[in-house]
């Protein structure tokens, strides 16, 4: 009987390693990736541990491929990265909105890209490292169902996926936690096993967006004024790319009391400051909608629990439409800064009912 064929996305870190050998364990016929999308060779060899991109995660993948036994490649995605995750990342901070570049990247390169170059050479599924299980529910349709391992989930960067990418996608690590995983990498002896996890944005090492966006940007971003809410000057800011709605520190405001910033308004360069009760919100909308476990809401409302963020531990909120790609989320309580450019996730229980971009 011929053996399915895997090509597993591998960035050189302990997760994508052990997710290649539990498939090779498993029967699969498993093939090792490493997708290249890094701009120019002088930035990766700057970076100490190259993050999930660098010239160190070939190496390393190269190495465990070796030790598994596996066939290795690298492929060539830099123009996609580009379009989809770098233009994508600078043009959301121009318009005053703060974009969450590795869900573009999931959908986009790691999923999009990788799963077209994969199944053009035969291969039946692509699968990743991460923290996230894929079941095909009653009703027909594939949904991610959250990790076995409540603090490494990693299925709110990850709604956006296809019914297609999901059908052809294995995500093996779902089912174990960050432990199990080092203990299965040292047990068979890789030298990843106590790779420290990545955690900054791949393409920014140094963490200064405001300075990668100035350098990457047509246009010149000016400084400006901040406001309160009446419009009201309070002082001057150094470019809406360098705040985003919540932030506290780094302001430069002398105000004898704490302020935040509550919205960012391109169109007058304008950021608005405000007390830490404006933060919140009960509300919000979103477009780009993806949906998972069901195929729409179809005019009716929706109970369901909401990420606003990576970080966020989720809020009971009613959903419903209010035109093409365009739902609105209504909060049981308020939640602290609903960002323009981040991703909503609905959750049913454990599963991924879908999301959008909130407005």
């Amino acid at each position: 009987m011929k053996r399915e064929k895997v090509v597993v996305g591998m960035s050189g870190g302990v997760d994508s390693s052990v997710a290649a050998y539990l498939l090779k364990e498993q029967g699969y016929d498993v093939t090792g990736v490493t997708m290249q999308v890094w701009q120019a060779e002088e930035q990766p060899a700057r970076e100490e541990d190259g993050g999930c991109c660098g010239l160190s995660a070939v190496e390393d993948a190269r190495k465990v491929a070796w030790d598994l036994g596996i066939p290795y490649y690298v492929m060539n995605f830099r123009q996609e990265f580009k379009d989809h995750v770098i233009d994508y990342f600078v043009e959301e901070y121009i318009r005053g909105r703060t974009p969450n570049p590795c869900i573009a990247c999931n959908r986009y390169v790691k999923w999009e890209a990788l799963l077209k170059r994969s199944m053009d050479i035969g291969a039946d599924y692509i699968a990743t490292g991460h923290y996230a299980q894929i079941h095909r529910l009653p009703n027909g349709r594939y949904a991610l169902k959250k990790s076995a391992t409540q603090a490494k989930d990693q299925t709110y960067a990850l709604y956006s996926l296809t019914q297609h990418q999901l059908a052809h996608t294995l995500m093996p690590v779902g089912q174990y936690s960050k432990e199990e995983i080092r203990r299965i990498a040292g047990d068979i002896g890789l030298e990843v096993a106590g790779k420290p996890d990545s955690q900054e944005i791949c393409f920014i090492p140094d963490n200064d967006y405001a300075g990668f966006i100035k350098e990457n940007a047509a246009v010149h971003l000016p400084e400006g004024d901040f406001v309160d809410r009446q419009g009201r000057v309070l002082g001057r800011h150094r470019g809406i790319t360098h705040y985003t709605v919540g932030q506290r520190k780094g302001l430069g405001l002398s105000m004898g009391r704490p302020v935040f910033v509550v919205e960012i308004r391109p169109q007058t360069n304008q950021v608005v400051i405000g007390e830490g009760k404006d933060v919140f919100s009960d509300f919000l909308t979103c477009r780009g909608l993806n949906w998972m476990a069901i195929d729409g809401l179809h005019g009716k409302e929706m109970e369901v629990t909401a990420k606003i963020r990576y970080s966020h531990r989720g809020a009971k909120c009613v959903i419903r439409e209010k035109g093409e790609d365009l739902v609105e989320c209504r909060f049981e309580e308020p939640q602290r800064a609903v960002t323009p450019g981040q991703a909503v996730v609905f959750y049913d229980g454990d599963y991924v009912v879908g999301g959008g971009v909130i407005q």
